[in-house]
């Protein structure tokens, strides 16, 4: 395992917390992934249903947590059904999960094959008396779900096999325990940012003119993967020049030249959690005074963001606010005037050409982790903080991204040590 070991506590108290929420004589099911393909006889690296990782710490395919709080038989409450191995599966994919190691690493007392699921299910759902049952979706508000998943397979398969039962959105109930991280959580989110400032201060000294995109790439993903992360977060932005302008860059091909700046917006993965880290650097090491003065502008509508977040406040809110500094920083970079403000169009106000997207999201096990943007924020979410300014007609932009804990009197920012200020930037990339 490339993390250190997470404690069982976590996960119990995840579900104790998810068991909370159910109405009574219900039963409540999470399916693991599956292994997308590629091509040929090709797969994509597994990636874990955040829900199902959130609740037990598995970290395996083809595994299911079943949840019956109510049923007489205490060892049918909770249940979770792994792939059985075998000396093939050992020989050809490693090892897998023991029942004896998933219990170590979840707390659930009765592990069975996945064999044995249909038998058992079937028993829970016609002599438990379950009335409801909670079924999984992918219910973020920007996904474009156009591939089926194992977890839309098995809600199909159950509401057609069982369609006198009452069926239950989990999802809103995961929505709203996710968005509150635990102090574990918080840990290992810290963990996550550790890692992505140990490697932007690499890129730091690596960086000068004629250097390669995808090479400040492979910087990254070499300090990452040596400090027990899997690698990116999410695909890496390494925008140079005018590609500083495209908000998701990924191409990463391109020769960074003298005089432009570099945008980087990369973050490292830990445990399944996740860093979102920008900053907009110099490719020779010292920024123009017209991209400093940018620069500038950008942290400081960040640093007046940062003392806006607080328990209470509503996110729109919040981004509107955010956008009126902007604007103000805007007119004093003399892209636009004062004057044309009053009779702007209000569908379309002039500073959305130069600050087009929101100032954050929440973070977790998801980058853009799952949790309501209209409720009030609360103690324990964690957002990134990300304005911005793009100016195409000069050919770059600047933006800058930190991860902040909402806390009872303002934030925690996971981020504080990684360098910000423009005069730190520049002289730990000319140092020696």
């Amino acid at each position: 395992m490339r993390y250190k070991h997470i404690k069982k506590d976590l996960f119990e108290s995840n579900r104790k917390n998810l068991v909370k929420e159910l109405k009574s004589n219900a039963l409540a099911v999470v399916n693991s992934n599956d292994i997308m393909p590629t091509n040929s006889d090709g797969t994509m690296r597994f990636r874990q249903n955040s829900d199902l990782f959130y609740l037990s710490g598995v970290d395996q395919e083809e595994s299911i947590l079943l949840l019956c709080p109510d049923f007489p038989d205490k060892k049918y409450r909770e249940i979770l059904f792994l792939r059985e191995t075998s000396e093939l599966i050992a020989i050809w994919e490693g090892h897998k999960l023991t029942k004896e190691e998933a219990y170590e690493q979840t707390g659930i007392e009765t592990v069975l094959w996945l064999s044995d699921f249909p038998k058992i299910f079937n028993m829970l759902m016609v002599m438990g008396d379950v009335e409801y049952v909670y079924l999984n979706t992918n219910d973020h508000y920007r996904a474009e779900i156009t591939v089926e998943t194992r977890e839309s397979r098995f809600v199909k398969w159950c509401m057609d096999k069982y369609p006198l039962h009452r069926y239950e959105r989990l999802a809103p109930i995961m929505h709203r325990l996710r968005s509150i991280k635990s102090k574990y959580e918080i840990d290992l989110l810290q963990q996550a940012c550790d890692i992505t400032e140990k490697a932007f201060r690499r890129v730091l000294k690596f960086v000068k003119p004629g250097v390669l995109e995808y090479e400040i790439e492979a910087e990254f993903a070499h300090e990452f993967l040596r400090n027990g992360s899997r690698g990116f977060a999410y695909e890496p932005i390494i925008a140079s020049g005018a590609s500083s302008c495209v908000l998701h860059y990924i191409e990463n091909s391109k020769a960074c030249n003298d005089g432009e700046v570099l945008l980087l917006d990369v973050g490292a993965e830990y445990a399944n959690y996740n860093a979102d880290l920008t900053r907009t650097i110099p490719v020779n090491g010292k920024f123009t005074a017209r991209q400093k003065e940018v620069y500038n502008a950008v942290l400081r509508v960040q640093r007046e963001a940062f003392k806006m977040l607080k328990p209470g406040e509503k996110y729109y809110d919040y981004h509107k606010e955010v956008q009126k500094i902007t604007e103000s920083e805007l007119i004093g970079l003399k892209l636009i005037d004062k004057k044309d403000i009053k009779n702007q169009d209000k569908n379309k106000p002039l500073f959305m050409k130069y600050f087009m997207h929101g100032t954050g999201h929440q973070l977790g096990l998801d980058v853009h982790d799952v949790g309501s943007m209209y409720h009030k924020m609360q103690v324990g979410q964690v957002w990134t903080v990300e304005p911005g300014i793009y100016i195409r007609e000069e050919g770059f932009g600047v933006r800058i991204e930190n991860n902040v804990v909402i806390e009872k009197h303002g934030i925690h920012d996971l981020m504080k040590n990684i360098p910000v200020e423009a005069e730190e930037i520049e002289e730990i990339m000319n140092s020696k």
